[in-house]
């Protein structure tokens, strides 16, 4: 797989992370998963606005072992939204789908 295969971001509706200014800017996202959910683990809750002028945000790394599209800790979904997630996450990866 090539970075021009990977999964690509198609939405994020998290108003307060850094890299959302009119969609994901952050070159690639990693989605962790050591508290229950897949959280982005790139968001950053700042003020000021991050990432690059043009790009289309890609999954770099996936560490939720028990999603369906995680394979050899690589995402194999044609592409992931992120959002708001259950409890008070502030960013999750909302195509996550448990084994």
């Amino acid at each position: 797989m090539t970075t021009t295969e990977m999964p690509h971001v198609a939405e994020c509706t998290v108003a307060g992370c850094s890299y959302n200014h009119d969609g994901c800017h952050a070159f690639a996202i990693t989605v962790s998963g050591h508290n229950g959910a897949a959280d982005c683990g790139t968001f950053i809750p700042l003020s000021r606005k991050g990432g690059l002028d043009r790009v289309i945000a890609q999954v770099g790394a996936c560490s939720r072992t028990d999603c369906t599209y995680n394979k050899d800790l690589e995402c194999s979904a044609a592409d992931i939204r992120v959002g708001p997630g259950e409890g008070g996450h502030a960013a999750n990866c909302l195509t996550y789908q448990p084994t």
